[in-house]
């Protein structure tokens, strides 16, 4: 098998799909929502994934107003946070992160803070130094605002960043904000990351002089 180098200065890591395998419970919400608002659950869970919950909602129910979408988001992400049945890491997860210990890397998610640490800890992940939730961005993915601000608070130009993203809102974002992207699991191939992985599994890190970050993944024969 052949192998892929990717050099960084700073790793940015998204949470949901791409460290937490949090499926279950977003589809079990969402279908939820779906239901009370007689919309295709289908098309519901095509949209949401990689946004903030009051945005997902604005694309969906566009006449609604924003006040009503972000009183039901606040609902939906107190929902969210006490459910944690089949929340998992995604493959690797947990060796990727220990790796980076000591690194330049952070969280960059949709979520709240309150959420981001009860899905970290559910899956058993150590939280980076550095997280970038909801409360401190004003535009959600596919924004790149919390890509930027993360790279920002690291001291590292965005171009010298990895993302690391699964969903289509997070890809665009972290290509928005000029940096490179790693996609990572099935559903991340489809929408033109810069590379992708299957998961987390396998890949290897190094630190090289000078503080740059390489990543090694295994591609397929």
């Amino acid at each position: 098998m052949s192998a892929t180098t990717l050099t960084a200065r700073a790793v940015l890591l998204d949470m949901d799909g791409t460290l937490v395998n949090s499926d279950a419970v977003v589809e079990r919400v969402w279908r939820r929502w779906a239901a009370r608002h007689a919309l295709d659950p289908a098309h519901v869970l095509s949209v949401i994934h990689g946004r903030q919950g009051h945005l997902s909602m604005a694309l969906l129910l566009p006449e609604r107003p924003v006040e009503e979408n972000l009183a039901e988001n606040a609902s939906m992400l107190a929902e969210e946070s006490s459910d944690v049945d089949g929340v998992m890491a995604v493959p690797g997860a947990p060796a990727l992160l220990e790796a980076l210990v000591g690194a330049p890397h952070a969280l960059v998610t949709s979520a709240d803070d309150t959420l981001a640490r009860v899905r970290m800890g559910a899956a058993g992940l150590p939280l980076p130094p550095l997280l970038i939730t909801a409360e401190l961005v004003s535009a959600s993915k596919p924004d790149p605002e919390g890509f930027l601000k993360a790279a920002a608070r690291l001291g590292v130009d965005p171009g010298e960043c990895l993302v690391l993203e699964d969903s289509e809102a997070g890809i665009l974002a972290g290509l928005s904000a000029g940096m490179r992207v790693l996609g990572v699991g099935p559903r991340a191939a489809a929408f033109g990351p810069t590379h992708h992985t299957p998961d987390l599994a396998g890949i290897t890190v190094e630190y090289a002089p000078g503080g740059s970050i390489s990543l090694t993944l295994a591609d397929a024969p």
